[in-house]
C-alpha cells in the first residue's frame, strides 16, 4: 500500500476520534470486539500510527463514527436503533468525513475487491516494544568447542540452535524499524518473566524451545499441536485434530544419486501470530519447524525480499482477524531451505482460522 496523505489524514482522525472518547487502544479494541468483531489493540495501534499507517478495514469505518454516542460505565457503542436523531446526524457527518477520507486513502474507483487489500509489513511495530526473539538452546551433542566459555575463542552464538533463522529475523526486525526499538534476542534457558511481556517471537520446535512447549499448550484457540511421535526420530511432528479427524503432517525424504542416506526434500514449517497470552496489547508470533530448515522457512515467509510482498498480501486476503496460524511446505533444494510462496496453496498444508470471512482486512501489527 502507497501511504497517501489522506492515508495520514484518516489514521490522524481515528486516533482524533478515540482520544476525544477518553479510550485507550486496549479499552477501544474491548469495545469493539463487544460490538462484534473481534480485533486487538495492536491493530488500533496499526491504524493510527502516524508513520506508515495500516489502512482500517472498510468495516471498522462505522463503528468508529459510533464512538461519538458512547454510553454506560464500562462504555459500549450504541446500537444503530439506539442513536437519538442529534446523535444519528452527527454520526452521519462523522462516517462521511471517514468515507471519503478512506476512499482516498485506498485510491479506489471500481478496480476488484482483491487489488483493495493493503500490503502490510508484519515485523513492523508501531509501538514502542520491546520485541524479544527467544530461539532454542542447542543441545550438547549440536555444540562444538567455541560454546564453552573457558574456550578462547568462545562465542555465545555457538549455545543457540537455528542460527540461521535467528539471524535472518534478527537483522529484518531491525532493518523494519526504528533504530531505537529495543530488540532482543535470548536462548530458551536464559528467560524471565520480564521477557514476556513484550511482542514475543519464538524460533524453533518444542524439542529444544522449553518456551514454544510451554507456550503452545496456553494457546488453546490455536488446533495445531506439536510432540514427539515413534513415525519420526530427527524432529517433533505437526498434527490437527483428534482420533479418527486427526491429521498429522509429515516432512517428505528422497534418496539422491540412488543413496542409502535419505536427504530431506520437504519440511514443514509453522507460521503463527496471536495475541501474546501475557499481554494482549502485544503480539506472539512462531515461527516453527519440525526441523531447521522448516523454521527457516518460516521466516523467511516473510523476510525473503523476492517474495514477502505477495506473502504479506496473501495474509491480508485471506485473515479477517487478527490471529493466524499456517502449517506450510517448505521445499528444500540441495540442502538449503526455500521460502514458501503463499499464493500457491500447495504449499499451504493448513490454515487457521478456516473460516476467515470474505471481505479482505488486516487487522494485524
Amino acid at each position: 500500500m502507497v501511504i497517501t496523505p489522506a492515508a495520514e489524514q484518516l489514521a490522524h482522525r481515528l486516533r482524533v476520534l478515540r482520544d476525544e472518547s477518553g479510550l485507550r487502544q486496549s479499552e477501544l479494541a474491548e469495545i469493539f470486539t463487544k460490538d462484534g468483531r473481534k480485533v486487538g489493540a495492536a491493530a488500533i495501534s496499526s491504524w493510527e500510527r502516524q508513520r506508515n499507517p495500516v489502512l482500517v478495514p472498510e468495516n471498522r469505518i462505522e463503528p468508529y463514527s459510533r464512538l461519538i454516542a458512547l454510553t454506560g460505565n464500562p462504555p459500549k457503542l450504541p446500537a444503530e436503533d439506539d442513536l437519538t436523531a442529534p446523535q444519528r446526524a452527527k454520526r452521519d457527518e462523522v462516517l462521511l468525513d471517514l468515507t471519503v477520507l478512506f476512499d482516498q486513502a485506498r485510491g479506489w474507483s471500481g478496480t476488484t475487491e482483491s487489488s483493495r487489500v493493503p500490503t502490510y509489513r508484519s515485523w513492523f511495530f508501531a509501538d514502542n516494544g520491546p520485541v524479544v526473539i527467544i530461539a532454542p538452546d542447542a543441545g550438547d551433542e549440536a555444540r562444538g568447542p567455541l560454546a564453552e566459555s573457558t574456550h578462547p575463542n568462545y562465542t555465545a552464538l555457538h549455545r543457540f540452535a537455528d542460527q540461521d533463522a535467528l539471524v535472518e529475523l534478527h537483522g529484518h526486525i531491525r532493518a523494519e524499524n526504528d533504530p531505537a526499538l529495543p530488540v532482543f534476542f535470548k536462548r530458551a534457558s536464559r528467560v524471565i518473566a520480564d521477557d514476556l511481556s513484550g511482542h514475543l517471537v519464538l524460533i524453533g520446535g518444542i524439542g529444544w524451545n522449553e518456551v514454544t512447549r510451554r507456550l503452545l499448550k496456553l494457546l488453546e484457540r490455536l488446533p495445531v499441536r506439536q510432540f514427539e511421535s515413534p513415525e519420526l526420530t530427527s524432529g517433533d511432528i505437526f498434527a490437527v485434530g483428534h482420533g479418527a479427524a486427526e491429521q498429522r503432517f509429515l516432512p517428505v525424504w528422497s534418496r539422491a544419486n540412488g543413496g542409502s542416506a535419505p536427504e530431506l526434500e520437504e519440511d514443514v514449517g509453522l507460521l503463527a501470530r496471536v495475541p501474546n497470552p501475557f499481554n494482549s496489547s502485544k503480539t506472539l508470533t512462531l515461527c516453527n519447524g519440525i526441523h531447521s530448515r522448516g523454521v527457516l522457512g518460516a521466516v523467511r515467509t516473510l523476510t525473503d525480499a523476492r517474495i514477502r510482498e505477495a506473502n504479506e498480501s496473501y495474509l491480508a486476503e485471506h485473515f479477517p482477524d487478527d490471529e493466524y496460524g499456517l502449517l506450510v511446505r517448505v521445499p528444500v533444494f540441495r540442502g538449503e531451505a526455500l521460502s514458501p510462496d503463499l499464493q500457491d496453496p500447495e504449499n499451504i498444508l493448513y490454515a487457521w482460522p478456516q473460516n476467515p470471512g470474505s471481505k479482505p482486512r488486516w487487522d494485524r501489527v
